[in-house]
């Protein structure tokens, strides 16, 4: 039986692989992919050397010298694809939370795993005291399992709901909260200083070292999280219409749960936790797409969203760069109070 074409039209690949995409969202992500390229060269471009588009593809290809070599390759070019990879990432774990909770305010920010997360790093910096790279990054990548681990388990009674999860999940990321407070309060005022720098979420000295890592998981959980896109869409549909397409409902939405997590953990443990993304990414999508069928204009927006923010944070103050975190969090506020206030006038 031919599949359903609810009056969308749909682009056919036929090959080795048969593929049917929605023309629309593909025109979506087209245009983001585009813009976010174009952004990530505007990105090596600008700094306190300026330079030309010709001098970083010169770069890029290796032909150009020694120096405007370093600046492009060593230095700006991890802080371009952190911010291409992670956005992608954080947008898609926002993606599947929304999904799975049916509410657009479900994603990881407001739910406590990126808390979890910011807490882990603490207890890594401020407890065990580690000021290795590796050693915050274990500990925002436990924190953030562990709050996850917990969240799924206060949340559990015959099966998961989305209401319960998100209302746990509030309670359990308030708690952290506090508990990240207490932490920073008693701890020595250097390392609270560096503790809070982090948690404000910045893209600033980030290197290949501490990239690579966290993108090659990213990459890998983004393919993860493709093939689970069916899965996923069935239980958007309910418990029972899932089990109708043959669904393992509770095994599926573990795993679904497991991979945004670590889509949010990952990134959280290289840049900080970083807000906003997660959260509107996934809407901002639905509203250019009119579907939630698939990740990749999702995935796209993530992209552009926390490029451009990284680069209005070079760039908005003179002479200063900001942290990431303030341009997110800035843009998160005004996103989550225009989501309150259209969801109390539909409540009317």
């Amino acid at each position: 039986m031919p599949p359903i074409n609810y009056g969308r039209r749909y682009i056919r690949i036929r090959g080795l692989f048969n593929l049917r995409i929605d023309a629309r969202s593909f025109t979506v992500t087209v245009i983001l992919l585009g813009a976010a390229v174009a952004l990530g060269i505007f990105g090596l471009m600008i700094g306190t050397m300026r330079l030309s588009v010709h001098e970083v593809f010169a770069a890029l290809s290796g032909d150009a010298a020694k120096m405007t070599r370093t600046i492009v390759v060593d230095w700006r070019l991890p802080r371009v694809l952190a911010a291409l990879v992670f956005g992608a990432g954080l947008a898609v774990s926002g993606s599947i939370f929304q999904s799975l909770t049916r509410n657009p305010l479900g994603s990881p920010d407001i739910i406590g795993f990126t808390s979890g997360s910011y807490t882990g790093a603490l207890v890594a910096m401020l407890i065990v005291g580690s000021t290795s790279f590796i050693g915050i990054a274990a500990g925002a990548l436990i924190g953030g399992l562990a709050t996850a681990v917990l969240i799924y388990l206060l949340a559990f009674r015959k099966g998961t709901h989305g209401f319960r999860l998100i209302i746990v999940g509030v309670a359990a990321s308030t708690i952290l909260s506090s508990v990240n407070s207490v932490l920073l309060l008693r701890s020595k005022a250097e390392v609270a200083l560096t503790a809070a720098a982090w948690g404000v979420g910045s893209l600033n000295g980030i290197n290949w070292t501490e990239l690579l890592p966290a993108m090659l998981i990213v990459i890998v959980l983004l393919f993860a999280a493709a093939v689970m896109g069916r899965p996923l869409r069935a239980l958007e549909l309910g418990e029972d219409a899932a089990k109708a397409h043959g669904i393992r409902v509770e095994r599926s939405r573990i795993a679904l749960i497991a991979i945004a997590v670590v889509l949010t953990a990952a990134p959280t443990a290289v840049m900080g936790p970083v807000s906003f993304v997660a959260l509107a990414a996934p809407q901002i999508a639905i509203r250019f797409t009119k579907s939630a069928q698939s990740f990749a204009p999702v995935a796209a927006m993530g992209a552009f969203l926390l490029l451009g923010a990284d680069i209005a944070a070079q760039r908005v103050v003179p002479g200063t760069i900001l942290p990431v975190g303030v341009v997110t969090l800035s843009l998160g506020g005004l996103y989550l109070i225009a989501v309150l206030f259209k969801q109390a006038r539909s409540g009317l």
